[in-house]
Protein backbone atom coordinates (compact mmCIF):
# COMPACT_ATOMS: atom_id res chain seq x y z
CA UNK A 1 0.00 0.00 0.00
CA UNK A 2 1.45 3.47 -0.98
CA UNK A 3 -0.73 6.00 0.19
CA UNK A 4 0.31 8.06 2.94
CA UNK A 5 -2.66 9.57 4.72
CA UNK A 6 -3.77 7.33 7.37
CA UNK A 7 -5.77 4.11 6.67
CA UNK A 8 -9.98 4.97 7.51
CA UNK A 9 -12.30 1.78 6.29
CA UNK A 10 -15.89 1.27 7.38
CA UNK A 11 -18.95 -1.11 8.25
CA UNK A 12 -21.94 0.45 6.66
CA UNK A 13 -25.03 -2.15 7.01
CA UNK A 14 -28.26 -1.29 6.35
CA UNK A 15 -30.67 -2.00 9.72
CA UNK A 16 -33.48 -3.83 7.19
CA UNK A 17 -32.40 -7.06 9.37
CA UNK A 18 -29.59 -8.49 11.53
CA UNK A 19 -26.01 -9.08 11.41
CA UNK A 20 -25.68 -12.10 8.50
CA UNK A 21 -22.76 -13.90 7.84
CA UNK A 22 -21.86 -11.89 4.32
CA UNK A 23 -21.92 -8.82 6.68
CA UNK A 24 -19.74 -10.28 9.65
CA UNK A 25 -17.05 -11.19 7.16
CA UNK A 26 -17.13 -7.97 5.17
CA UNK A 27 -16.94 -6.00 8.52
CA UNK A 28 -13.84 -8.15 10.04
CA UNK A 29 -12.23 -7.56 6.67
CA UNK A 30 -12.49 -3.97 6.89
CA UNK A 31 -11.84 -3.97 10.82
CA UNK A 32 -8.67 -6.30 10.13
CA UNK A 33 -7.46 -4.29 7.09
CA UNK A 34 -7.84 -0.87 9.61
CA UNK A 35 -6.08 -2.89 12.66
CA UNK A 36 -3.12 -4.02 10.66
CA UNK A 37 -2.57 -0.57 8.59
CA UNK A 38 -2.66 0.71 12.23
CA UNK A 39 -5.89 3.31 11.35
CA UNK A 40 -9.28 3.77 12.09
CA UNK A 41 -12.56 1.36 11.55
CA UNK A 42 -15.63 3.77 11.58
CA UNK A 43 -19.43 2.22 11.91
CA UNK A 44 -22.10 3.70 9.65
CA UNK A 45 -25.95 2.54 9.87
CA UNK A 46 -27.09 3.23 6.61
CA UNK A 47 -30.86 3.81 7.71
CA UNK A 48 -32.62 6.21 5.26
CA UNK A 49 -35.13 3.35 3.80
CA UNK A 50 -37.74 4.58 6.41
CA UNK A 51 -40.24 1.10 5.20
CA UNK A 52 -37.55 -1.60 6.01
CA UNK A 53 -35.54 0.00 8.66
CA UNK A 54 -36.50 -1.17 12.44
CA UNK A 55 -34.57 -0.26 15.79
CA UNK A 56 -34.45 -3.84 16.58
CA UNK A 57 -32.57 -4.38 13.43
CA UNK A 58 -30.31 -1.69 14.49
CA UNK A 59 -29.49 -3.40 18.30
CA UNK A 60 -29.27 -6.81 16.68
CA UNK A 61 -26.40 -5.63 14.20
CA UNK A 62 -24.78 -3.54 17.16
CA UNK A 63 -24.87 -6.87 19.40
CA UNK A 64 -23.28 -9.15 16.52
CA UNK A 65 -20.66 -7.04 16.32
CA UNK A 66 -20.54 -6.35 19.81
CA UNK A 67 -20.24 -10.34 20.35
CA UNK A 68 -17.38 -10.73 17.61
CA UNK A 69 -15.42 -8.25 19.27
CA UNK A 70 -15.69 -6.13 16.29
CA UNK A 71 -15.30 -2.63 18.41
CA UNK A 72 -15.40 0.34 16.14
CA UNK A 73 -13.38 3.06 16.79
CA UNK A 74 -15.64 5.83 15.37
CA UNK A 75 -19.76 5.72 15.47
CA UNK A 76 -22.35 4.02 14.98
CA UNK A 77 -23.04 7.56 12.78
CA UNK A 78 -26.71 7.33 11.45
CA UNK A 79 -27.25 8.61 7.84
CA UNK A 80 -30.77 9.73 9.12
CA UNK A 81 -28.88 12.03 11.37
CA UNK A 82 -27.25 13.55 8.95
CA UNK A 83 -30.14 14.77 6.23
CA UNK A 84 -29.07 18.49 6.61
CA UNK A 85 -26.14 17.58 4.63
CA UNK A 86 -26.72 15.79 2.38
CA UNK A 87 -29.28 18.66 1.14
CA UNK A 88 -26.51 21.06 1.44
CA UNK A 89 -24.36 19.08 -0.92
CA UNK A 90 -27.21 18.55 -3.16
CA UNK A 91 -27.85 22.69 -3.06
CA UNK A 92 -24.16 23.14 -3.80
CA UNK A 93 -24.15 20.21 -6.55
CA UNK A 94 -27.56 22.08 -8.60
CA UNK A 95 -25.52 25.62 -8.13
CA UNK A 96 -22.35 24.53 -9.92
CA UNK A 97 -24.13 22.62 -12.61
CA UNK A 98 -23.13 18.72 -10.95
CA UNK A 99 -26.71 18.14 -10.64
CA UNK A 100 -30.25 18.77 -12.18
CA UNK A 101 -33.82 18.90 -11.49
CA UNK A 102 -35.84 16.04 -14.15
CA UNK A 103 -39.58 16.62 -13.90
CA UNK A 104 -39.87 12.84 -15.85
CA UNK A 105 -42.77 10.75 -14.38
CA UNK A 106 -41.11 7.17 -13.05
CA UNK A 107 -43.76 6.07 -16.02
CA UNK A 108 -42.20 8.28 -18.57
CA UNK A 109 -38.67 7.26 -17.84
CA UNK A 110 -40.19 3.54 -17.80
CA UNK A 111 -41.54 4.42 -21.36
CA UNK A 112 -37.77 5.82 -22.25
CA UNK A 113 -36.44 2.48 -21.25
CA UNK A 114 -38.41 0.66 -22.74
CA UNK A 115 -38.12 2.68 -26.68
CA UNK A 116 -34.03 1.84 -26.03
CA UNK A 117 -34.67 -1.60 -25.37
CA UNK A 118 -36.51 -1.48 -28.67
CA UNK A 119 -33.74 0.24 -30.50
CA UNK A 120 -31.65 -2.51 -28.82
CA UNK A 121 -29.86 0.16 -26.65
CA UNK A 122 -28.99 -0.20 -22.96
CA UNK A 123 -31.71 1.18 -21.16
CA UNK A 124 -31.57 4.16 -19.29
CA UNK A 125 -32.48 7.78 -19.20
CA UNK A 126 -32.49 9.98 -22.29
CA UNK A 127 -31.20 12.95 -20.47
CA UNK A 128 -34.75 15.30 -21.05
CA UNK A 129 -34.36 17.49 -18.30
CA UNK A 130 -30.80 17.75 -18.56
CA UNK A 131 -29.48 21.09 -19.25
CA UNK A 132 -26.48 21.65 -21.91
CA UNK A 133 -25.47 24.66 -23.98
CA UNK A 134 -28.04 25.64 -26.67
CA UNK A 135 -30.93 23.47 -25.40
CA UNK A 136 -33.92 24.26 -24.96
CA UNK A 137 -35.68 22.47 -22.08
CA UNK A 138 -39.53 21.73 -21.80
CA UNK A 139 -41.52 23.54 -20.14
CA UNK A 140 -42.20 23.16 -16.04
CA UNK A 141 -44.95 21.45 -15.09
CA UNK A 142 -46.75 22.84 -12.51
CA UNK A 143 -48.19 20.33 -10.90
CA UNK A 144 -44.78 18.00 -10.18
CA UNK A 145 -42.33 17.71 -7.43
CA UNK A 146 -38.86 17.05 -9.51
CA UNK A 147 -36.85 14.63 -8.52
CA UNK A 148 -32.66 15.43 -8.63
CA UNK A 149 -30.84 13.78 -10.83
CA UNK A 150 -26.64 14.00 -11.11
CA UNK A 151 -25.00 15.05 -13.62
CA UNK A 152 -22.95 12.17 -14.91
CA UNK A 153 -20.00 12.23 -17.93
CA UNK A 154 -21.16 11.24 -21.07
CA UNK A 155 -17.72 10.49 -22.34
CA UNK A 156 -14.77 9.23 -21.37
CA UNK A 157 -14.57 5.67 -19.35
CA UNK A 158 -14.58 5.39 -15.20
CA UNK A 159 -12.09 2.91 -13.81
CA UNK A 160 -10.53 1.90 -10.78
CA UNK A 161 -7.69 -0.51 -9.61
CA UNK A 162 -9.95 -3.08 -7.47
CA UNK A 163 -8.04 -4.57 -4.21
CA UNK A 164 -9.88 -7.71 -5.06
CA UNK A 165 -10.46 -8.18 -8.49
CA UNK A 166 -7.72 -5.94 -10.24
CA UNK A 167 -8.41 -3.36 -13.03
CA UNK A 168 -12.43 -2.48 -13.41
CA UNK A 169 -14.12 0.01 -15.83
CA UNK A 170 -17.02 1.49 -17.47
CA UNK A 171 -17.69 3.68 -20.23
CA UNK A 172 -19.66 6.66 -18.73
CA UNK A 173 -21.91 6.31 -21.88
CA UNK A 174 -23.72 3.82 -20.08
CA UNK A 175 -24.59 5.18 -16.99
CA UNK A 176 -27.50 7.07 -15.78
CA UNK A 177 -27.94 10.34 -14.58
CA UNK A 178 -28.94 8.70 -11.72
CA UNK A 179 -31.17 10.29 -8.80
CA UNK A 180 -29.52 11.59 -6.17
CA UNK A 181 -33.15 13.11 -4.66
CA UNK A 182 -36.62 12.02 -4.43
CA UNK A 183 -39.41 14.21 -5.19
CA UNK A 184 -39.88 14.46 -1.05
CA UNK A 185 -36.21 15.91 -1.44
CA UNK A 186 -34.97 12.37 0.69
CA UNK A 187 -31.94 11.85 -0.76
CA UNK A 188 -31.06 8.23 -2.44
CA UNK A 189 -28.94 4.94 -1.03
CA UNK A 190 -25.71 6.05 -3.51
CA UNK A 191 -25.86 9.39 -2.91
CA UNK A 192 -25.64 9.28 1.11
CA UNK A 193 -23.06 6.84 0.78
CA UNK A 194 -20.62 9.19 -1.02
CA UNK A 195 -21.08 12.15 0.81
CA UNK A 196 -20.50 9.64 4.06
CA UNK A 197 -17.25 8.28 2.77
CA UNK A 198 -15.64 12.19 1.53
CA UNK A 199 -17.07 13.78 5.30
CA UNK A 200 -15.80 10.36 7.31
CA UNK A 201 -12.79 10.66 5.21
CA UNK A 202 -13.08 6.81 4.21
CA UNK A 203 -9.30 5.58 2.46
CA UNK A 204 -10.43 2.28 2.06
CA UNK A 205 -14.25 0.15 0.85
CA UNK A 206 -14.08 -3.51 1.13
CA UNK A 207 -17.61 -4.67 0.46
CA UNK A 208 -19.62 -7.20 -1.30
CA UNK A 209 -19.08 -7.26 -5.21
CA UNK A 210 -22.59 -6.68 -5.25
CA UNK A 211 -21.86 -3.20 -5.21
CA UNK A 212 -19.42 -3.38 -8.28
CA UNK A 213 -21.83 -1.35 -10.44
CA UNK A 214 -22.60 1.35 -7.87
CA UNK A 215 -18.82 2.20 -7.57
CA UNK A 216 -18.26 4.01 -11.03
CA UNK A 217 -21.75 5.99 -10.02
CA UNK A 218 -20.21 7.06 -6.45
CA UNK A 219 -16.50 7.76 -8.18
CA UNK A 220 -17.99 10.11 -10.54
CA UNK A 221 -19.94 11.70 -8.02
CA UNK A 222 -16.99 12.02 -5.42
CA UNK A 223 -14.70 13.91 -8.44
CA UNK A 224 -18.16 15.97 -9.05
CA UNK A 225 -17.75 17.09 -5.70
CA UNK A 226 -14.00 17.77 -6.27
CA UNK A 227 -12.07 14.65 -4.16
CA UNK A 228 -10.63 11.67 -5.02
CA UNK A 229 -12.34 8.72 -4.50
CA UNK A 230 -11.64 5.81 -2.22
CA UNK A 231 -9.94 2.62 -2.60
CA UNK A 232 -11.85 -0.05 -3.54
CA UNK A 233 -12.05 -3.79 -3.00
CA UNK A 234 -15.27 -5.95 -3.79
CA UNK A 235 -15.07 -9.46 -2.17
CA UNK A 236 -17.31 -12.25 -3.67
CA UNK A 237 -20.12 -13.87 -2.03
CA UNK A 238 -20.50 -16.47 0.42
CA UNK A 239 -21.77 -19.31 -1.34
CA UNK A 240 -23.59 -22.23 0.93
CA UNK A 241 -22.08 -25.95 0.90
CA UNK A 242 -24.26 -26.99 -2.63
CA UNK A 243 -22.78 -23.99 -4.04
CA UNK A 244 -26.12 -22.07 -4.39
CA UNK A 245 -26.18 -18.00 -2.88
CA UNK A 246 -26.13 -18.72 0.86
CA UNK A 247 -29.41 -18.30 2.30
CA UNK A 248 -31.55 -19.62 5.66
CA UNK A 249 -31.30 -23.37 4.94
CA UNK A 250 -27.40 -22.94 4.83
CA UNK A 251 -27.27 -21.33 7.84
CA UNK A 252 -27.41 -17.34 6.77
CA UNK A 253 -29.30 -16.50 10.02
CA UNK A 254 -28.10 -13.82 12.36
CA UNK A 255 -24.76 -14.44 13.78
CA UNK A 256 -26.38 -14.40 16.92
CA UNK A 257 -27.77 -17.23 16.26
CA UNK A 258 -23.95 -18.95 16.34
CA UNK A 259 -23.90 -18.01 19.74
CA UNK A 260 -27.10 -19.26 20.92
CA UNK A 261 -26.09 -22.18 18.94
CA UNK A 262 -22.76 -22.69 21.64
CA UNK A 263 -20.01 -21.30 18.98
CA UNK A 264 -17.23 -19.24 20.30
CA UNK A 265 -16.93 -15.52 18.96
CA UNK A 266 -13.07 -15.88 18.29
CA UNK A 267 -13.86 -19.71 16.81
CA UNK A 268 -16.09 -17.90 14.45
CA UNK A 269 -13.53 -14.93 13.74
CA UNK A 270 -11.05 -17.46 12.53
CA UNK A 271 -13.78 -19.81 10.77
CA UNK A 272 -14.76 -15.89 8.59
CA UNK A 273 -11.41 -14.69 8.31
CA UNK A 274 -10.67 -17.86 6.07
CA UNK A 275 -13.69 -17.42 3.49
CA UNK A 276 -12.03 -15.50 1.49
CA UNK A 277 -9.07 -14.65 2.76
CA UNK A 278 -6.23 -16.27 3.41
CA UNK A 279 -2.56 -16.82 4.81
CA UNK A 280 -0.16 -19.72 3.40
CA UNK A 281 -1.99 -22.91 4.67
CA UNK A 282 -2.51 -21.16 8.30
CA UNK A 283 -6.32 -22.71 9.39
CA UNK A 284 -6.36 -21.81 12.82
CA UNK A 285 -4.88 -18.67 13.97
CA UNK A 286 -5.80 -15.75 16.92
CA UNK A 287 -7.29 -12.34 16.34
CA UNK A 288 -3.49 -11.10 16.57
CA UNK A 289 -1.84 -13.10 13.63
CA UNK A 290 -5.16 -12.49 11.80
CA UNK A 291 -4.46 -8.39 12.54
CA UNK A 292 -0.29 -8.87 11.86
CA UNK A 293 -1.15 -11.04 8.21
CA UNK A 294 -4.10 -9.62 6.70
CA UNK A 295 -3.50 -7.71 3.22
CA UNK A 296 -5.70 -7.43 0.88
CA UNK A 297 -3.52 -8.89 -1.64
CA UNK A 298 -4.27 -12.24 0.14
CA UNK A 299 -8.45 -11.44 -0.29
CA UNK A 300 -9.51 -14.25 -3.07
CA UNK A 301 -11.63 -13.73 -6.52
CA UNK A 302 -13.64 -16.68 -6.35
CA UNK A 303 -16.48 -16.75 -4.08
CA UNK A 304 -15.86 -18.69 -0.73
CA UNK A 305 -17.98 -21.67 0.08
CA UNK A 306 -19.78 -22.07 3.96
CA UNK A 307 -18.71 -25.24 5.48
CA UNK A 308 -21.12 -26.30 8.82
CA UNK A 309 -18.42 -29.06 9.34
CA UNK A 310 -14.97 -27.16 8.99
CA UNK A 311 -16.81 -24.47 11.62
CA UNK A 312 -17.38 -27.36 14.04
CA UNK A 313 -13.53 -28.38 13.95
CA UNK A 314 -12.45 -24.88 14.35
CA UNK A 315 -15.54 -24.29 17.06
CA UNK A 316 -13.74 -27.74 18.42
CA UNK A 317 -10.12 -26.25 18.69
CA UNK A 318 -11.12 -23.36 20.40
CA UNK A 319 -12.88 -25.33 23.10
CA UNK A 320 -10.10 -27.65 23.76
CA UNK A 321 -7.99 -24.76 23.81
CA UNK A 322 -9.97 -22.59 26.19
CA UNK A 323 -9.68 -22.47 30.06
CA UNK A 324 -11.54 -24.78 31.92
CA UNK A 325 -12.97 -21.91 34.58
CA UNK A 326 -13.60 -19.21 30.92
CA UNK A 327 -15.59 -22.98 30.07
CA UNK A 328 -17.39 -23.20 32.94
CA UNK A 329 -18.50 -19.71 33.11
CA UNK A 330 -19.66 -19.37 29.81
CA UNK A 331 -21.22 -23.05 29.91
CA UNK A 332 -22.89 -21.96 33.54
CA UNK A 333 -26.19 -20.07 32.01
CA UNK A 334 -26.39 -22.63 29.32
CA UNK A 335 -26.99 -25.29 31.75
CA UNK A 336 -29.27 -23.19 33.62
CA UNK A 337 -31.50 -22.94 31.09
CA UNK A 338 -31.69 -26.54 30.60
CA UNK A 339 -33.03 -26.86 33.85
CA UNK A 340 -29.85 -28.07 35.31
CA UNK A 341 -28.25 -26.22 38.31
CA UNK A 342 -24.45 -25.62 37.59
CA UNK A 343 -23.57 -24.84 41.08
CA UNK A 344 -24.39 -28.25 42.20
CA UNK A 345 -20.75 -29.92 41.62
CA UNK A 346 -17.29 -28.45 40.61
CA UNK A 347 -17.64 -27.15 37.06
CA UNK A 348 -14.78 -26.60 35.77
CA UNK A 349 -13.61 -30.16 36.42
CA UNK A 350 -16.64 -31.02 34.62
CA UNK A 351 -15.21 -28.69 31.55
CA UNK A 352 -11.95 -30.92 31.86
CA UNK A 353 -13.64 -34.17 31.44
CA UNK A 354 -16.01 -33.12 28.84
CA UNK A 355 -13.91 -30.71 26.47
CA UNK A 356 -11.83 -32.71 24.28
CA UNK A 357 -15.02 -34.29 22.88
CA UNK A 358 -17.22 -31.32 22.53
CA UNK A 359 -17.71 -29.22 19.14
CA UNK A 360 -19.89 -26.68 20.88
CA UNK A 361 -20.96 -25.23 24.47
CA UNK A 362 -23.95 -26.67 23.76
CA UNK A 363 -22.41 -30.05 23.54
CA UNK A 364 -21.05 -29.12 26.98
CA UNK A 365 -24.00 -27.83 28.66
CA UNK A 366 -25.83 -31.33 27.62
CA UNK A 367 -22.97 -33.74 28.46
CA UNK A 368 -23.15 -31.49 32.26
CA UNK A 369 -26.50 -32.42 32.94
CA UNK A 370 -25.04 -35.75 33.58
CA UNK A 371 -23.57 -34.01 36.90
CA UNK A 372 -26.39 -30.84 37.42
CA UNK A 373 -29.64 -32.34 36.50
CA UNK A 374 -32.20 -33.55 39.60
CA UNK A 375 -30.91 -37.44 39.80
CA UNK A 376 -34.04 -39.66 39.14
CA UNK A 377 -32.51 -42.92 39.40
CA UNK A 378 -31.83 -45.64 36.29
CA UNK A 379 -35.33 -46.75 35.26
CA UNK A 380 -36.56 -49.94 35.52
CA UNK A 381 -35.47 -51.85 32.28
CA UNK A 382 -32.60 -50.35 32.38
CA UNK A 383 -31.70 -51.81 35.80
CA UNK A 384 -33.13 -55.27 34.73
CA UNK A 385 -31.28 -55.47 31.84
CA UNK A 386 -28.01 -54.46 33.39
CA UNK A 387 -27.80 -55.27 37.28
CA UNK A 388 -28.52 -59.18 38.24
CA UNK A 389 -27.29 -60.66 40.89
CA UNK A 390 -23.58 -61.32 39.98
CA UNK A 391 -23.48 -57.67 39.28
CA UNK A 392 -25.31 -56.79 42.86
CA UNK A 393 -22.32 -58.46 44.13
CA UNK A 394 -19.51 -56.48 42.36
CA UNK A 395 -21.00 -53.31 42.93
CA UNK A 396 -21.33 -54.09 46.97
CA UNK A 397 -17.44 -55.23 47.00
CA UNK A 398 -17.02 -52.06 45.05
CA UNK A 399 -19.54 -49.43 47.75
CA UNK A 400 -17.60 -51.08 50.60
CA UNK A 401 -14.03 -50.35 49.48
CA UNK A 402 -15.00 -46.94 48.42
CA UNK A 403 -16.28 -46.14 51.59
CA UNK A 404 -12.99 -46.85 52.80
CA UNK A 405 -11.01 -45.18 50.35
CA UNK A 406 -8.30 -42.31 51.78
CA UNK A 407 -8.30 -40.34 48.48
CA UNK A 408 -11.39 -40.06 46.37
CA UNK A 409 -10.00 -38.90 43.27
CA UNK A 410 -9.83 -40.43 39.33
CA UNK A 411 -7.10 -42.68 40.07
CA UNK A 412 -8.03 -44.29 43.38
CA UNK A 413 -11.29 -45.01 42.00
CA UNK A 414 -9.85 -46.54 39.06
CA UNK A 415 -7.19 -48.49 40.74
CA UNK A 416 -9.93 -49.73 43.13
CA UNK A 417 -12.17 -50.46 39.95
CA UNK A 418 -8.92 -52.90 38.49
CA UNK A 419 -8.45 -54.22 42.19
CA UNK A 420 -12.03 -55.11 42.21
CA UNK A 421 -12.24 -56.96 38.83
CA UNK A 422 -8.90 -58.67 39.56
CA UNK A 423 -10.80 -59.94 42.87
CA UNK A 424 -13.56 -61.37 41.50
CA UNK A 425 -12.09 -62.47 38.06
CA UNK A 426 -13.91 -60.38 35.55
CA UNK A 427 -13.76 -57.87 32.82
CA UNK A 428 -14.22 -54.29 32.88
CA UNK A 429 -17.92 -54.55 31.41
CA UNK A 430 -19.34 -56.29 34.30
CA UNK A 431 -18.49 -53.42 36.73
CA UNK A 432 -18.15 -50.81 34.46
CA UNK A 433 -22.19 -50.73 32.86
CA UNK A 434 -23.92 -52.14 36.14
CA UNK A 435 -21.78 -49.07 38.09
CA UNK A 436 -22.78 -46.23 35.40
CA UNK A 437 -26.32 -47.19 35.13
CA UNK A 438 -26.81 -47.06 38.90
CA UNK A 439 -25.02 -44.13 39.41
CA UNK A 440 -26.22 -41.80 36.70
CA UNK A 441 -28.89 -43.51 35.24
CA UNK A 442 -27.45 -43.86 31.89
CA UNK A 443 -25.52 -46.76 30.06
CA UNK A 444 -22.84 -44.77 28.61
CA UNK A 445 -21.01 -41.52 30.29
CA UNK A 446 -17.40 -40.07 30.26
CA UNK A 447 -14.72 -41.83 31.72
CA UNK A 448 -16.06 -43.73 34.47
CA UNK A 449 -13.35 -43.33 37.34
CA UNK A 450 -13.62 -39.52 36.23
CA UNK A 451 -17.30 -39.15 36.78
CA UNK A 452 -17.60 -40.71 40.09
CA UNK A 453 -14.72 -38.34 41.72
CA UNK A 454 -16.63 -35.87 39.98
CA UNK A 455 -20.26 -36.81 41.80
CA UNK A 456 -18.20 -37.36 44.77
CA UNK A 457 -17.82 -40.18 47.35
CA UNK A 458 -21.10 -38.90 49.69
CA UNK A 459 -23.41 -39.33 46.26
CA UNK A 460 -21.90 -42.51 44.76
CA UNK A 461 -22.30 -44.40 48.14
CA UNK A 462 -25.88 -43.24 48.38
CA UNK A 463 -26.70 -44.11 44.97
CA UNK A 464 -25.21 -47.51 45.09
CA UNK A 465 -27.08 -48.35 48.90
CA UNK A 466 -30.44 -47.36 46.65
CA UNK A 467 -29.91 -50.60 44.97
Amino acid sequence: MTTHTAVRTRFAPSPTGFLHLGGARTALFSWAFARHHKGTFVLRIEDTDLERSTPEAVQAILDGMQWLGLTPDEGPFYQMQRMDRYREVIARMLEEGTAYYCYCTPEEVDAMRERARAAGLKPRYDGTWRPEPGKTLPPVPADRRPVVRFRNPQDGVTGWNDLVKGPISFDNSELDDLIIARPDGTPTYNFCVVVDDWDMRITHVIRGDDHVNNTPRQINILRALGTEPPVYGHVPMILGPDGEKLSKRHGAVSVMEYDKAGYLPEAMINYLARLGWSHGNDELFTREQLIEWFDASNLTKSAAQWDPKKLNWVNAHYIKNTADAELARRVAPRISARGGNPEAVDLTAVMALLKDRAETLNDLAEGALLFCAPFTGPDAELLQAHVDDDARTLLADFAAQARALPEWNTEAIDALIKSVLATHGVKMPKLGIPLRVVVTGRKQTPSIGAVLAILGRDTVLQRLAAV
